[in-house]
């Protein structure tokens, strides 16, 4: 086994931009370095997803094959597809404090489009 050599601890000298920092700067500044962290995989996940996996993802949530094909349907006809349809389920599960399941068919049953709308696409909140 190779031993690797260690780090030269130059900490302090890296670090000298944060020391004179706020707590409220430092927060910011954390948020803003996450956000570079997490952006492109964001674009990531929504350039390279597909039907099948959006249906794969709600399959291990515990809707069946035909409510998952209904739902990424439906999902794929609004464009919303690169959004993650796991993930339009749960926000208005969430927003309308329902079981995830209910959320789901209701959704197939043409219930809450309007809520996904407001949430993904900004409708009527300016976004």
């Amino acid at each position: 086994m190779n031993k690797l050599n260690p780090r030269k601890d130059d900490f302090k000298e890296r670090s000298k931009h944060l020391q004179k920092m706020s707590d409220e700067e430092l927060n910011e500044y954390f948020w803003h370095l996450v956000e570079r962290v997490v952006d492109p995989l964001i674009e990531l996940a929504r350039t390279h997803t597909s039907p099948s996996v959006e249906r794969s993802v709600l399959l291990r949530m515990g809707f069946n094959s035909l409510e998952s094909s209904k739902l990424v349907d439906l999902i794929f006809q609004r464009g919303l597809l690169g959004k993650g349809a796991g993930h339009i389920v749960w926000r208005i599960a969430k927003e309308k404090n329902l079981d995830i399941i209910e959320a789901g068919r209701a959704l197939i049953e043409g219930r809450y489009w309007e809520d996904v709308d407001r949430i993904f696409k900004g409708v009527g909140n300016n976004a």
